[in-house]
């Protein structure tokens, strides 16, 4: 998962970011840290659910994406702003949240979407990502599969946040979003294999006193939330127990 190359954040999209929910994803967009596959393999390897059914792929290459879309002229008018702001939440879902293993293409299930972003507000965005997180984590546990696909950087911060022993050292500076405070973090270069040996050893030897519950809870945190976020309709905790669905895939 990784920047948007060819495609510059313009300020221009910010209301139709916030119109579509997808504002502070948008935010962390240019500050995408590395990705441990080691690491995040051997966690996706302890877990082992079944799955089934099957996605159709019709895709678009990213760098038309890029450049067709890479930069919104100056001086355009509401509609080519729009439509700029339309590709450039294309390619946040297909190369951020919902990236496949290919890693070059945008599905076009996203076109309904974004031809009516005034509704797109209205989705749970968060349950449909970790929806596909699941899937994908599914998949990847077959022995059989060895790419990683998914929304992985935000396991990885996850990781990080939850579990101090596996958190790279010097990333002591916290902002939003959250998952931000890895930005710049480059893993290992050494030979994947063994490192995944090494990490599922450590995960097998864990101990419950060295994860912690509530990572987000300390005042230093706290300073650096959005102000959205701390609403009370956020603050309360709220239990449900639902399918998780993203197109063809229900969990």
């Amino acid at each position: 998962m990784r920047r948007q190359q060819g495609m510059r954040l313009d300020d221009r999209y910010v209301p139709y970011f916030q119109m579509t929910g997808l504002y502070h994803l948008t935010r962390l967009n240019d500050r995408w840290f590395r990705l441990d596959e080691a690491l995040v393999s051997a966690f996706v390897k302890r877990w082992r659910p079944e799955t089934h059914t099957q996605v159709q792929k019709y895709a678009v290459n990213c760098s038309w994406f890029q450049e067709t879309f890479g930069e919104c002229p100056e001086g355009a008018d509401d509609e080519t702003v729009r439509r700029y702001a339309r590709a450039y939440i294309m390619m946040l879902l297909g190369t951020q949240l919902f990236v496949d293993k290919s890693g070059n293409r945008i599905h076009i299930r996203w076109l309904p979407y974004v031809a009516r972003m005034e509704e797109m507000g209205t989705y749970s965005w968060g349950s449909v990502a970790l929806a596909w997180l699941y899937r994908c984590m599914c998949r990847v546990a077959n022995i059989h599969v060895v790419k990683l696909a998914g929304p992985l950087q935000l396991l990885q911060s996850w990781i990080f946040w939850q579990f101090p022993r596996f958190r790279p050292a010097g990333y002591e500076t916290f902002s939003w979003p959250l998952a931000s405070r890895w930005s710049g973090y480059n893993p290992s270069g050494s030979e994947k294999g063994p490192r995944v040996q090494m990490w599922r050893l450590r995960i097998d030897r864990l101990q419950d006193r060295e994860f912690i519950w509530m990572p987000y809870n300390s005042p230093d945190v706290l300073q650096v939330v959005h102000p959205e976020a701390l609403e009370p309709r956020h603050m309360e905790l709220w239990r449900s127990v639902t399918s998780l669905i993203y197109f063809a895939v229900i969990e």
